[in-house]
């Protein structure tokens, strides 16, 4: 099995994370908390302007109807860079869902034109981004409804990331509003490009704690030559090598839609998230007591990664799907993919 990225691939990510890596700094993030302001509406606007939303949307409503496996690295990015807006959400989750409804009411154009749908998924106790949406999709028992901004009243709830607004959404459902019964692969979706965002997290927590350690002088030396430092960055460094080929298998095998390649999603959050977790915890501690404060740029990313490491199924959740893999299909060096497996 061929398993690499292929030009067009690598250079739409190279892009798209170079873009990216130039409008959102830590310090574009401190404006907007000055501000208290959700994101920046010309770097929104840049990323619609790039087509990264369109990305996965069918080619019949204005998108490039590519697979997953081509906004992965995109999404890698985004979590890199610490991300205000929804564009992993939008393109990787809310996109595929209205394409995959019988009627979406005009809103996947909308979507790639730079609107927002926010989207009440059973496996997120609350709504993302639920203040900038114009619509919702929302579920009622087994029914999916699309539902107008108009139609809902939002009560903000704390999150641990200010940029991560989150919301419960008082409606009521009608049967103008029903739109569907069935969520497809919106949790794996969900699922998978939070665990690409991860790693980019833990990549990026890593680097700055790189960066700071070389800066960073004790007793006459800077603190990245004592060998106890490097350890710990190795260490960190090697969980995400591990687990990034985990989470670009995941984005290869998920249209396969079986049991085994949603397990491949389980398994790829369960590895992003321990990863990016160890990642942002040890840059915290090679930034010693100033990492815990909120002039330290690590701050951004940790924060990120506490969120979402929750987002989209907790790892209890997660390892109880692998664990049902294990269990019932059949394993072993024939069964490394998912599409060897025996649906």
């Amino acid at each position: 099995m061929q398993f690499a990225f292929d030009e067009d691939q690598l250079a739409m990510t190279d892009a798209a994370r170079v873009m990216l890596v130039e409008t959102c700094t830590p310090a574009d993030l401190r404006h907007l908390l000055e501000r208290n302001e959700a994101w920046d509406e010309a770097r929104w606007n840049a990323i619609r302007d790039m087509g990264l939303v369109a990305m996965l949307a069918p080619e019949d409503a204005g998108g490039l109807e590519l697979a997953p496996v081509d906004l992965v690295g995109i999404a890698e990015a985004a979590g890199y860079v610490g991300l205000p807006e929804p564009l992993v959400e939008q393109a990787g989750i809310v996109v595929p869902l209205l394409a995959s409804l019988a009627d979406d009411r005009g809103w996947i154009e909308r979507v790639i034109r730079g609107e927002v749908v926010a989207v009440g998924h059973p496996a997120n106790p609350f709504v993302a981004d639920a203040d900038t949406a114009g619509a919702f999709v929302l579920p009622h028992g087994a029914e999916l409804h699309l539902v107008e901004r108009e139609q809902v009243s939002l009560t903000l709830r704390h999150s641990v990331d200010t940029f991560r607004r989150l919301f419960t959404v008082d409606w009521s459902p009608s049967p103008e509003t029903m739109v569907g019964s069935d969520w497809g692969q919106t949790a794996d979706r969900g699922a998978l490009f939070t665990a690409a965002q991860l790693i980019g997290l833990g990549q990026r927590a890593i680097d700055l704690a790189v960066a700071y350690a070389k800066d960073r002088t004790q007793f006459g030396k800077p603190i990245g030559s004592y060998q106890a430092v490097k350890h710990l960055i190795a260490s960190a460094q090697v969980k995400i090598e591990f687990a990034r080929p985990v989470v670009h298998a995941a984005a290869a095998e998920l249209p396969l839609d079986t049991f085994a390649s949603r397990a491949r999603v389980a398994h790829a959050k369960i590895a992003a998230g321990d990863a990016a977790d160890l990642a942002t915890r040890t840059a915290v501690q090679i930034y010693g007591a100033m990492g815990m404060t909120r002039e330290a740029d690590v701050h951004f990313f940790l924060k990120r990664t506490l969120a979402l490491r929750y987002a989209w199924g907790t790892a209890f959740d997660h390892r109880a799907t692998v664990i049902e893999r294990l269990n019932t299909r059949p394993t072993g060096p024939d069964m490394t993919f998912a599409s060897r497996v025996p649906a």
